[in-house]
């Protein structure tokens, strides 16, 4: 009872604080057409910044939520992006089990960040059921965590390699990091303020100090904590680990190309989910409680949530399985024991307008809804782990 109660409060909150004209609805009905120009490639595409939540505007949020939470949300700046901005975290309850959830590490994947927004407007309330949650369950949200990269609407950050160096005069003599961008990636433009995907910049060891003879490093390898944003999530990460003994889940939340489909078929994919990102026999040198058991039943409580839902939660696929990426944030805090859970929701463009917005980011908020309040009750460690493997496939 208490989910559906939970999910119908949701639905409410999300239609009417997304957009003052932005409706949206679970109610059973046929999903939205596709456009006939609809992007495809590979690439976000037009993501239509403007419809978005900027920084500026995300700090006036959190501060209006801490403000009428009347106590029960606090906001903090646990960080600053390379070009100064601030990087907030909110944090909600008061349970001993800890989910860390954060947004927008690529600055061109936007939905999860007014998801987020949403599930803590919701916690927040003063309802029986958000009270319920608060008890039972810690959510620490960081949306936006790469500010300079969403203000400027692209993946990489804002950073030039000569700044990484000034950091760390160890690296004066190494090559650069190999997901370092200076030419065109990805449709963006990297030439006159190149930048790097963060989401490669993390280490399992959560003391690793950068080292030359580690660079310009791979795909298959660990990251090295050189940027102040993949810094201010490992710190913020430690500091949960020191407070709760653990980070019982860690979200990370992404945005996929458009028009994937599942395997074996022409249906779209809304949103693809994982637990699963290394070979851990690759790594077992940093294995400090890896559980990937664990990961699969905090994914099978998104998915479950979203095959509950109505159209358009629909074709709800497994991102693929063939990866290992210890130099991911999910990697990473997978092999420090937390349950991580990825969310690739389809890529969207401005073209699709306000209603394939708000179903998209609908289908990240519900898959958050499902997670939260699993761990919160417990069940999700009643679910089976063997039923993660027969989620369909994505077919890339």
């Amino acid at each position: 009872m208490l989910r559906s109660r939970l999910s119908r409060t949701l639905g409410t909150v999300l239609a009417a604080g997304i957009s003052g004209t932005l409706a949206i609805s679970f109610a059973a009905g046929p999903a939205a057409a596709e456009p006939d120009h609809a992007h495809c490639g590979s690439e976000t595409g037009d993501t239509g910044r403007e419809s978005w939540t900027d920084h500026a505007e995300l700090g006036r949020k959190l501060d209006s939520l801490e403000q009428r939470s009347r106590g029960t949300l606090s906001v903090d700046v646990v960080g600053q992006s390379n070009q100064g901005r601030d990087i907030w975290a909110a944090r909600v309850g008061e349970g001993d089990d800890v989910i860390l959830a954060q947004s927008e590490i690529h600055g061109n994947e936007k939905t999860g960040t007014e998801a987020l927004l949403a599930l803590l407007r919701t916690m927040s309330a003063p309802t029986p059921e958000a009270e319920r949650l608060r008890q039972q369950v810690t959510v620490v949200a960081v949306p936006k965590m790469n500010p300079d990269a969403s203000e400027l609407d692209r993946r990489a950050n804002d950073r030039s390699w000569a700044e990484v160096v000034q950091d760390f005069p160890q690296l004066a003599d190494a090559e650069p990091a190999w997901n370092y961008y200076t030419g065109t990636v990805q449709g963006d433009e990297y030439g006159e303020r190149p930048g790097f995907d963060v989401n490669r910049d993390f280490h399992p060891d959560l003391d690793y100090v950068p080292q030359a003879d580690d660079f310009p490093g791979s795909s298959s390898e660990p990251g090295w904590y050189i940027h102040p944003e993949s810094q201010t999530i490992r710190d913020l990460y430690v500091d949960l680990q020191n407070e709760f003994g653990t980070v019982d889940v860690f979200l990370d939340l992404h945005h996929q190309g458009p028009c994937y489909a599942v395997e074996g078929g022409d249906d779209r994919v809304t949103m693809s989910v994982s637990g699963k990102f290394i070979d851990v026999e690759n790594h077992q040198e940093w294995n400090n409680g890896y559980d990937l058991e664990f990961s699969k039943q905090v994914t099978l409580a998104a998915y479950d949530e979203l095959q509950q839902a109505n159209s358009p939660f629909s074709n709800i696929t497994l991102y693929p399985q063939d990866i290992d990426l210890p130099g991911t944030a999910l990697g990473s805090f997978a092999l420090n024991g937390s349950g991580t859970v990825l969310f690739e929701v389809r890529g969207q463009t401005h073209s699709w307008g306000a209603k394939k917005r708000g179903q998209l980011i609908s289908t990240v908020e519900r898959g958050l809804v499902g997670i939260v309040e699993s761990v919160a009750d417990g069940s999700v460690r009643q679910l089976d782990p063997e039923r993660y493997d027969r989620i369909p496939e994505t077919d890339r």
